[in-house]
């Protein structure tokens, strides 16, 4: 057998080339005159002179998820394919490792053997973004080695959306799914949280999945969320905005709402859905709290008992719901600075009215309204500003204060302003989508709540 692979030493090109065809998410040009044969998850180019018993055989595996470790992958797709194929006599000896776009590249090669037949195995592995692509290459003859060197350099990896880093624990537990998210021009559209829940943003709602398990977090509806004085008669008009276009057929419906100082709406139902025809239970399920902040979740499940397992039981009391209430906290999503640019707003306002307790009479009401701003500029400077009214109706006292400087993020769940209010300060942030926007979410660390942000045009 002669020589190969001299092309080893060849960097795989994964910037902007014109490509011809796409598999998954790697783009190439296919070898001229060779045979290609596609599965599912690999697509296979040969080529072989039967005359001189020479051959060359190139797979490209479809992406898959990995570690953040390109040589840990490498090793791992060594072992569970390369020795699985063929036998290897040596360790593979490994080329310099490659980056550029948020990839990294590890090759390596070594002699095989398989059914009588010699060569070289030689794998590549890209890793970036929590994913890996692998490409096998195993020949006898560098006969090819134009072929195969003109079939990597055609190699693009698709620019994939970033990987948010872990949030502080205060923000979510542990902040990649199978229904794709929705681009909507901001960096993160995926949120891995550590107890296996995922969120994804999506047009009408926030999906979020554990296995066979799905929620989607309505967004506001201002049909489906208004208010009616008929406890099921407004439970009944959400389902059909909200659930019912999406199933063809439905059966074993219950409405079932709670009356209470903080009511509840719960329906379900085993529903077909039209995008799959598969039949599965769907509940519907919200907790009208007080302050106006309760949503609309969407279980859906493989049936009733999948439900009850995870979320408990129906029942009739207005309290043990947590487990279903919590699932709203899932509307999370990252932070990148260029997200921020532009200005975003939060207005608050309250009245409390007194009473004098003998007579009835009014006595007086206390009121207190506030505008708070964030511009977010150019070379990671900012310019705040808050202005506040507060007293008693007639003796209103007015306040205001402004700074500004740069802002830097250890993370993408944290903010550090350098001057507010005359003095640094880090905040804790992050993003919840309502449909066609995103509101920002800031918490001073010297404080427990957040505050929320709408970006102003």
């Amino acid at each position: 057998m002669k020589k190969v692979l001299p092309f080893l030493s060849i960097i795989l090109n994964i910037s902007s080339i014109a490509q011809q065809q796409t598999f998954d998410i790697v783009s190439y040009t296919m070898p001229n005159g060779w045979n290609k044969q596609v599965t599912e998850s690999t697509i296979q180019f040969s080529k072989e002179d039967a005359t001189k018993g020479t051959y060359c055989m190139i797979t490209l595996f479809k992406s898959v998820s990995g570690t953040a470790n390109s040589k840990e992958n490498f090793e791992l797709t060594w072992t569970s394919v390369v020795k699985e194929m063929v036998t290897v006599s040596t360790p593979p000896e490994m080329q310099p490792p490659a980056a550029e776009n948020g990839w990294e590249v590890q090759s390596g090669y070594a002699p095989f053997e398989a059914e009588g037949n010699k060569g070289i195995a030689l794998l590549v592995t890209s890793t970036g973004f929590e994913k890996m692509v692998n490409i096998l290459i195993l020949t006898n003859t560098d006969v090819y080695e134009k072929e195969i060197s003109n079939f990597l350099e055609s190699i693009e990896l698709k620019k994939q959306t970033p990987v948010a880093s872990k949030p502080p624990a205060d923000v979510v537990k542990k902040p990649v799914a199978t229904t794709a998210a929705k681009k909507d021009g901001f960096a993160f559209t995926t949120t891995n949280f550590d107890d296996g829940w995922t969120s994804t943003v999506q047009e009408d709602w926030v999906e979020v999945k554990k296995g066979n398990i799905k929620v989607l977090i309505h967004y506001p509806n201002k049909s489906a969320d208004a208010y009616n004085s008929v406890l099921m008669d407004g439970l009944k008009n959400a389902w059909n905005i909200l659930v019912a276009p999406r199933y063809s057929s439905a059966s074993n419906f219950e409405f079932k709402p709670i009356s209470g100082w903080q009511s509840i709406d719960f329906a379900e139902a085993d529903m077909v859905e039209k995008s799959t025809g598969k039949t599965v239970h769907v509940v519907l399920f919200k907790m009208h709290y007080s302050n106006g902040s309760g949503k609309y979740l969407e279980f859906i499940t493989l049936n009733k008992n999948a439900f009850e397992q995870e979320f408990g039981a129906y029942h009739q009391e207005s309290y043990g719901w947590e487990k279903l209430e919590k699932m709203a906290n899932y509307n999370k999503f990252a932070v990148a600075a260029t997200d921020l640019k532009g200005k975003w707003t939060s207005n608050f306002s309250g009245l409390t009215q007194y009473v004098n307790a003998n007579t009835g009479a009014s006595a007086g009401a206390d009121t207190h309204a506030s505008n708070q701003i964030f511009e977010f500029t150019s070379g990671s400077t900012y310019k705040w500003s808050i202005a506040v009214a507060t007293g008693f109706v007639g003796n209103i006292k007015f306040q205001a204060a402004k700074s500004n400087g740069k802002f830097s993020m250890p993370d993408n769940w944290r903010i550090n302003f350098s001057d507010l209010e005359g003095k640094p300060k880090k905040y804790n942030a992050y993003f919840s989508c309502i449909k066609g926007a995103r509101v920002l979410w800031l918490q001073d660390t010297g404080y427990g709540d957040y505050t929320g942000f709408g970006k102003s045009e």
